[in-house]
């Protein structure tokens, strides 16, 4: 904002608790932060030396801050909420994010319809449904859902009852015993429909006790009657409804509920593990990333974690074990249980069970992020060590951005083009472009790629320039490129992907010259994706249009020939050039194709090519 004064703002700062946001020239919101003093906290940022100014993350934030903005708040804890709230809104690149933000599924309960329904939920909406949960393991709730359904009969349809009742015949899972058939009411009444529903209900508060000693009951009266299949079945069902409510659900029934959290740190990268402890037990665990810089304190990551993660989940544990204290503990613990309703104690055991269970929990994300370095290690060999190969095989300064062309002419169609890039070794999808060509009729791929990379190449908003240009082809197709490239005024290196006989990456061909990689290296496995992606995207552009009808062959422009007797010929002979090969016998051969339409198709191609032979007058 050029009308923003930092030094004038940072006077008129009040002295009371909120939220600020540090914004850039391009309105980027760098950092979101809170404080007690709006006035004395902002002000540090600016101070050389002093606080927060002396963190290299931080120094580099502030030579980028245009202007900030401030929300004053009641209280320090309010300011808190509404932090938590904007970083997960913005993601602000300065904060100290959790790479993998986490939701906790529910079982939803519709019971203000008609005929309720059980459901999967992703969270809890204020409607009129009941709802149960969270869980931590989202395909328990899924097992707990279809174990409901089939113990009580209930309905999985979308249909609207009672308007649709008695519209359609019942559905299979009526028909295998699976549901007791509402939209039938010649089948079961809504009251009796609705004691099953009050019966699942009972069912998810916990109420087991009297329907496992039902399923019993009945377990050993089909034992008697010889029917053991019937019995196993009762008998799983027995043993999916005790370790599913004994092991998954959350609750407030016990004063042993505790969360665990731990965490390890490399250079660039940390894990956060959390422990889930429910009646004394261990139930669950989870691993999270956070993006947070070496020279960060552990306490602040560690801060960042418990608000970010907290704000989020909808179970707080009465306890939380951490290995440290965090600063600002009185705000956090005071927010924490405002939220649950009851106290929250942030506790650093330092012997005895639950130490024990802490260094269990440090070794874990220690484990988790010895893993992850690896697989970094694995994943930067392959992309990034590709690249930089690529850039040393061809003696150029980098080949961090590759952009790769196709044009895809099938069956005399004709032809669309695709555009491909790979940033640092990774596709980058969202830069992907397709192409229809304009200018050009029929099957002419040097004229079709001129038109494409002059179009891409004149047209800013289509993205940077690559590092270097790949084409889909050999020596003809490089020099296209290198003549509009150069019509243009820009010098963009150009290469070739060559394949072999069998269809396979060969080498690239570079300023006339073919360059071979060596044997498995990673840069020719990299061309070889880059390859594979071009074709693939151009492929399925064209298959896209054809199947809407949007792109047109040769075969129509033939008087007689329809789409029907087009199919017809393209699903015998397979390609325009075995059609243009044949004779007015094979063609006549198709039950689709007449004699004069067989004719009618000779004639078009046979008249073009003696056409192509007359010499020019």
């Amino acid at each position: 904002m050029k009308d923003f004064d930092i030094e004038e703002e940072l006077n008129k700062l009040p002295q009371l608790p909120g939220v600020y946001l540090m914004h850039s020239d391009s309105e980027e919101i760098l950092y979101v932060g809170k404080a007690a003093s709006l006035h004395n906290r902002v002000r540090q940022y600016f101070r050389k030396g002093h606080g927060h100014g002396g963190s290299p993350k931080i120094t580099k934030m502030v030579s980028q801050i245009a202007y900030f903005e401030y929300i004053v708040t009641g209280s320090e804890m309010e300011a808190l909420v509404l932090e938590c709230n904007l970083i997960k809104e913005y993601r602000p690149r300065y904060n100290t994010l959790m790479t993998d933000d986490k939701g906790y599924p529910y079982i939803r309960v519709t019971v203000d319809e008609a005929y309720p329904r059980v459901l999967f939920s992703h969270q809890m909406r204020r409607d009129k449904s009941r709802y149960f949960g969270p869980y931590t393991d989202g395909k328990a709730v899924h097992d707990i859902i279809q174990l409901v359904q089939r113990l009580f009969r209930l309905r999985t349809c979308s249909r609207v009852l009672p308007r649709d009742i008695g519209k359609e015949r019942p559905c299979l899972y009526y028909q295998i015993g699976q549901c007791s058939g509402p939209c039938d009411d010649s089948l079961v009444t809504r009251e009796e429909y609705n004691e099953q529903i009050r019966q699942a209900v009972s069912f998810l508060n916990g109420n087991t006790k009297e329907l496992v000693s039902q399923l019993k009951t009945r377990m050993k009266e089909l034992a008697a009657e010889m029917e053991f299949e019937k019995a196993a079945e009762i008998r799983d069902q027995i043993d999916g409804i005790n370790h599913i409510m004994d092991k998954q659900r959350m609750n407030d029934t016990t004063q042993d509920n505790r969360d665990v959290v731990a965490f390890a740190r490399g250079e660039r990268d940390t894990v956060v593990t959390v422990f889930f402890v429910r009646d004394g037990q261990l139930i669950g665990r989870e691993n999270h990333h956070m993006s947070a810089e070496a020279e960060e304190p552990d306490a602040d990551v560690l801060l960042e974690f418990l608000k970010q993660y907290y704000s989020s989940t909808p179970y707080i544990p009465k306890e939380i074990l951490t290995r440290i204290p965090v600063p600002e503990q009185e705000v956090l613990l005071s927010y924490l249980s405002d939220k649950k309703g009851q106290k929250v104690t942030l506790l650093q055991p330092q012997r005895g069970d639950k130490a024990g269970l802490l260094k269990l929990a440090e070794d874990n994300a220690r484990l988790v992020l010895e893993q992850d370095i690896e697989r970094i290690k694995k994943r930067e060999k392959r992309t990034t060590g590709a690249v930089q190969e690529i850039a040393e095989i061809l003696g150029i300064p980098t080949a961090s951005r590759m952009e790769a062309f196709d044009i895809s002419n099938i069956s005399g169609y004709h032809s669309v083009a695709s555009m491909v890039v790979f940033e640092n070794g990774e596709p980058r999808r969202n830069a992907y472009r397709k192409f229809r060509l304009r200018t050009v009729e029929g099957p002419n791929d040097y004229a079709s790629m001129k038109e494409v990379l002059t179009r891409r190449y004149t047209n800013e908003k289509l993205g940077p320039l690559p590092d270097v240009l790949m084409m889909d082809g050999g020596k003809g197709q490089v020099h296209v490129a290198e003549m509009v490239l150069d019509s243009l005024g820009l010098e963009i290196p150009v290469c070739g992907m060559v394949k072999d006989d069998h269809h396979r990456t060969r080498g690239l061909y570079y300023k006339d010259k073919e360059v071979h990689f060596p044997k498995g290296s990673e840069a020719m496995h990299m061309v070889t994706a880059l390859q594979d992606e071009t074709h693939r995207f151009a492929i399925t552009y064209h298959q896209l249009l054809r199947s809407k009808g949007q792109v047109h062959s040769i075969l129509d422009d033939i008087d007689g020939i329809g789409p029907k007797r087009r199919r017809a010929l393209m699903l015998h002979f397979k390609t325009i050039e075995a059609v243009q090969a044949a004779s007015v016998e094979e063609l006549s051969s198709l039950p689709e194709m007449n004699r004069d339409a067989a004719e009618s198709v000779y004639a078009f191609f046979h008249k073009e090519k003696s056409e192509e032979k007359q010499p020019p007058k």
